[in-house]
């Protein structure tokens, strides 16, 4: 059996490399198609009658190569769309206190973005309802707020 796969390792490296495509296909980002390209280096050496070895090594060698060229490339021109969240968005920006805000109490809610979240003083001070505050930073679900 082991005889009949060496003498005919095109046909391997031919369903790795359908195999590989088709998972790279199905998947969002790039997984596995520096290792498609590895079997089609490879399957090209078995066709020329090339010996295991060396289409092994072949594989190898195109796979790591490719992955270690493009990758870095492939990776900053894929991955480049971030968009910030809701939450992101509103750090730096002004909000008006709907409710007081109070540390030790408890209680506090800010109006930011047309969105109202809860929201603790940065300094520990009551800030009344009605007041102009900035956001500083995001803790859990809650914004921390300076008094403008």
């Amino acid at each position: 059996m082991l005889e009949l796969i060496l003498n005919n390792m095109s046909i391997v490296w031919l369903a790795l490399m359908v195999l590989l495509l088709i998972i790279e296909a199905l998947t969002a980002p790039l997984v596995c198609i520096w290792f498609a390209l590895g079997a089609l280096a490879a399957l090209i050496t078995a066709l020329c009658g090339g010996p295991v070895w060396l289409q092994i090594i072949w594989f190898l060698a195109v796979s790591l190569l490719t992955l270690w060229l493009t990758r870095p490339v492939a990776l900053k021109y894929l991955n480049n769309r971030s968009v910030a969240t809701n939450a992101d968005r509103v750090i730096g920006e002004e909000a008006v206190a709907v409710e007081e805000i109070d540390n030790i109490a408890g209680t506090g809610a800010v109006k930011c973005d047309g969105r109202e979240w809860t929201a603790r003083s940065a300094s520990g001070e009551k800030i009344a309802a009605g007041a102009v505050v900035r956001v500083e930073r995001i803790e859990g679900v809650k914004l921390i707020v300076t008094r403008e």
